[in-house]
């Protein structure tokens, strides 16, 4: 890489810093910046400066927003009675993709992994018991992902709220429809076990 300009491996360092973008990828994405038109490569760097000017987490849910409110908050026609706990903000976007769900969020910016040295007091666990006690949810969905972090976050929230008058659910998890039972592993059979319904 010594006989690249300082500016080109600047830009490939920076990109290997993100997530997932090795160095051979930093570099295929550094020279597609410098053949496209300099707006478009300009439009990108003012898109990333704009979004860490203006992009900040709601003072409600903790969701992305731009102002004190993210959009979700601010929509009336949201079911206020409902609450879907989740992860992180692209957790959110996935459940809002699936156009299943109209209640609101709160998005607790990680889960608790003690090995990575992450405790609940890290998380937004405290503002979710405030607005628990405060905005009388009807039922609160524990969206965490199914891993063992996420299932010990949702048990530890499930803990903080046992004595508030609020339905706490979990997502179902089981088999996908096509799928065939002796090739689904048993974890996903003991959920689907475990989680199963009345016909």
């Amino acid at each position: 890489m010594a006989h690249l300009s300082e500016s080109v491996l600047r830009v490939v360092e920076e990109l290997t810093r993100l997530p997932g973008i090795g160095r051979k990828s930093a570099e295929r994405l550094t020279y597609h910046l410098l053949r496209v038109p300099k707006e478009e490569a300009l439009a990108l760097a003012d898109a990333i400066r704009a979004v860490r000017e203006n992009v900040r987490y709601c003072n409600r849910c903790y969701h992305l927003a731009e102002g004190e409110l993210c959009e979700i908050c601010l929509d009336p026609r949201r079911d206020p009675k409902r609450l879907c706990v989740v992860e992180q903000p692209r957790d959110l976007m996935a459940l809002e993709q699936s156009g299943a769900y109209q209640g609101l969020y709160h998005v607790l910016l990680g889960r608790i992994a003690p090995l990575e040295g992450i405790g609940a007091d890290q998380l937004t666990i405290d503002a979710l018991v405030r607005r628990v006690r405060k905005e009388g949810f009807d039922e609160v969905i524990l969206a965490t992902n199914p891993t063992v972090e996420g299932d010990g976050t949702a048990l530890y929230i499930s803990h903080l709220l046992a004595d508030y008058p609020v339905a706490l659910t979990r997502l179902a998890r089981g088999i996908t429809a096509g799928s065939i039972l002796e090739h689904t592993n048993k974890e996903i059979l003991a959920d689907a076990l475990s989680g199963r319904q009345k016909l």
